[in-house]
Parts: structure tokens; C-alpha cells; sequence
């Protein structure tokens, strides 16, 4: 058994077919073929079924991807503990985020993370949290910047900030005229709400519970920059992370607190456990720790601005 073997297997999980794993890989569907052949048969069981021409893990190729995602993430750690005895900090870091964080946060800090470590290479992903989650789980991200609370054992999970939420109009609403809204103003309108299931929905939903608020009309979306034009053109109402209104010049949302209450949502990093954390996401939370009051001190204008 070698890395290119499991190197192959893992292909063909991603993509779903021995022909796109070869096209993946550059290679030839008859050496991928060949090569899985050769890891079955050390094995000394079948790693994959064919099921109405879809291809499927059987419990030895479980297994067997599982411990194949820890070899890789070792190797690595491996290089990545190499690359920390130079002088000079190289290497990648793979981030993800949700929509609104990969938007309006990320680039200010990513800028400044670049012009300290020029050699480090940065990808991004973005998704639900849940999403985001598979993918550091299947070491196919580093670091995520995630809505808390994330509780799993195998979690090293450390607090980044607050992000104040507040309610958002089109300016011609009735609400935006109105002097102080208050909760109960809220029920004859649509709301388009955070997809279920994500900790800021859970918020949201416990908030209005507690406050006796039931919509007759609601919407459901998976990110903030879908919400938004639909609030702008009249189809909704919406809380949303205050960064994503503030930060975005062309937007023309109405935006301020609701009377009586304030609603945070609480960000974190999230990366898996582990005896070594690689010098390029050191450097990243380090940074991050400096410039963190760019970040929160926007929110004090909220108290001018939206109410």
C-alpha cells in the first residue's frame, strides 16, 4: 500500500467515479482501476459496490477512508512541521466561513495576512455551518469561523467575537418610520428567516419565542447575501448581522435595534483537536487577536445609527 493508491481512493470518494478520479489525478481510468485492485486484494477485502452504476463505500472502504484522511492530514502536519524550522513562514491554510464572514470579514484580515506571509497560500470555502463542519472533518479545511455553539468533542473551539444582529427593512417600510419598533410590531410582515438548524436561527427562533412573536407569512434562505435584495425590493423583513449592512456600500436597507433588547450572535474559531497546530493558522489567530478591535469597533456605532 502507498500514498498515490490512497491518493486514488480518496478521488474516487470525492468525485463519485473511477473516470473522474482518473481526470482528477491526470491519470488513466484503466491505472486507477488497476491500482484499486492491487489495494483490495493487500487488503484482503472489497473496498467499493456498484449499486445501479453508483459507486459506494462498503464497511472495510469506511474504514479504510477514514484512516486515509488521517494518513494524509499527518503528512501534512509533517510538512507544515518542516516548513515551521525555516525562517521564512510557508506553507497553506485552508479557511471557511459562513457567507457573511467570507464577505465582510475575511478580506480585511486576509490582506494584512497576506502582506506579513506572502509564502503562506489561503483558500476559502464558505457554507453552513454543518457543511463547514464535514469539511474539517474530512481535512479538507484548516480553520472555520463559525456561529457557536459548536460542542463535539473533537472540537478545539476558541471565542473570536460578538456580531450584534439587527432588524432590516427596505426605507419606504412602515417600520423604518416608525420612531421605536418593538417585537410585537414585527408579526404582520414576512420574515425571512436563517436556514434551520443553524445556531443563528436557533437564536433567532428562541428570541421570538420568548418575546410571543408568530409570523403568518415566512421565507427561509441559507445566507445573508440572499436575503438581503429580497429584503431591499420589499419581499420581507429580516435580522442579520449588522457587519453585513454596515460594510456593504451599495446596499440601500434600513437598518436599528428593536426596542427593549439587544441580540448578539457569538463567532468562534473551530478547527479539529490536535497535539500540533501549524504555524500558518497560528499566525492567522495571532493576527486575528490584533486587529480584532477593527472588528468590534464598528459595532459601537450601532447605538447612533440603528436606533
Amino acid at each position: 500500500m502507498d500514498l498515490r493508491q490512497l491518493e486514488m481512493f480518496q478521488a474516487i470518494v470525492e468525485t463519485g467515479s473511477f473516470t473522474r478520479a482518473g481526470e482528477k489525478l491526470y491519470v488513466s481510468q484503466s491505472a486507477i482501476s488497476r491500482q484499486i485492485k492491487l489495494l483490495e486484494d493487500e487488503l484482503g477485502d472489497q473496498i467499493f459496490k456498484r449499486i445501479n452504476k453508483k459507486i459506494y463505500l462498503t464497511p472495510a472502504g469506511e474504514v479504510l477512508l477514514q484512516h486515509s484522511r488521517r494518513i494524509f492530514n499527518e503528512v501534512r502536519l509533517m510538512v507544515s512541521a518542516i516548513a515551521d524550522m525555516t525562517q521564512t513562514p510557508r506553507g497553506t491554510l485552508r479557511m471557511a466561513g459562513g457567507m457573511s464572514v467570507c464577505t465582510y470579514l475575511f478580506p480585511r484580515l486576509l490582506k494584512e495576512y497576506q502582506s506579513r506571509y506572502p509564502d503562506i497560500e489561503v483558500t476559502i470555502a464558505t457554507g453552513t455551518n454543518d457543511e463547514i463542519l464535514r469539511l474539517l472533518r474530512a481535512n479538507q479545511t484548516d480553520l472555520a469561523l463559525l456561529s457557536l455553539p459548536c460542542l463535539d468533542d473533537d472540537l478545539e473551539v476558541q471565542p473570536a467575537l460578538s456580531e450584534e444582529m439587527v432588524l432590516v427593512t427596505e426605507c419606504d417600510h412602515p417600520l423604518a418610520r416608525k420612531k421605536e419598533v418593538r417585537f410585537q410590531d414585527l408579526i404582520p410582515y414576512t420574515f425571512i428567516h436563517f436556514e434551520r438548524g443553524s445556531n443563528t436561527r436557533k437564536l433567532i427562533d428562541e428570541i421570538f419565542h420568548e418575546e410571543s412573536v408568530h409570523f403568518a407569512n415566512t421565507m427561509e434562505l441559507q445566507n445573508v447575501e440572499i436575503t438581503k435584495p429580497l429584503v431591499e425590493i420589499g419581499l420581507g423583513i429580516s435580522i442579520i448581522p449588522y457587519p453585513a449592512v454596515v460594510r456593504d456600500s451599495k446596499s440601500s436597507l434600513c437598518y436599528r435595534r428593536i426596542e427593549g433588547r439587544r441580540i448578539y450572535r457569538e463567532l468562534g474559531w473551530v478547527y479539529l483537536k490536535s497535539d500540533y497546530v501549524p504555524r500558518p493558522m497560528k499566525h492567522l489567530l495571532t493576527l486575528f487577536d490584533e486587529m480584532k478591535q477593527q472588528f468590534t469597533s464598528a459595532e459601537k456605532s450601532v447605538s447612533r445609527a440603528a436606533e
